[in-house]
């Protein structure tokens, strides 16, 4: 099983196409918050009756209909899916992470930050943030997004992936 996970693509949408046409043929699409209105978009460009598709409002998302937090099971996992933002994730993470372990959540998935981020836990609890795809504010500034994937044993792994500095993005498409 394939999980795309992306975060904060503030309706700058051209490296989150370029993304889904690329890791194509996926099983989930995560999107973590902040897509101004793009996710009535996210069937068409996925192009997958059969992926499976869960996004959680952000702090932008201000005519969203979407839900603020999700709890869902990907394989023998729960994850807890939230924008962060409501745990102060900016500042510190252990808030989200208690709020995760009250939940009995295997993963926590957070955005907001701009900034990717894989942990894991000596619980074996794993928080997890894929950065931005429009906005990216860590060192280096690139684009970023996080696949996890379940091997034949159901066990996650995960990557953290950037997207390509070398090619030519004409101005404003991501």
């Amino acid at each position: 099983m394939k999980i795309l996970i992306v975060s904060d693509t503030h309706r700058r949408d051209g490296n989150l196409r370029e993304i889904i046409e690329k890791q194509s043929p996926f099983d989930m699409l995560i999107h973590l918050g902040d897509t101004e209105g793009s996710e009535a978009y996210f069937k068409e460009w996925v192009n997958n009756d059969n992926c499976v598709i869960r996004v959680v409002r952000g702090n932008n998302d201000f005519f969203s209909q979407t839900d603020r937090e999700k709890e869902i099971s990907i394989g023998k996992y729960r994850a807890f899916l939230t924008h962060g933002h409501m745990y102060g994730v900016s500042f510190e993470l252990e808030t989200i992470k208690e709020e995760a372990r009250a939940r009995k959540a295997d993963i926590v998935m957070f955005g907001h930050t701009h900034k990717p981020h894989l942990e894991y836990c000596e619980d074996g609890l794993v928080v997890l943030n894929p950065g931005s795809l429009s906005y990216p504010r860590q060192d280096g500034r690139k684009p970023s997004y996080m696949l996890m994937e379940l091997d034949r044993n159901g066990e996650a792994h995960y990557t953290v992936c950037y997207v390509d500095q070398d090619r030519d993005i004409p101005s404003g498409l991501y």
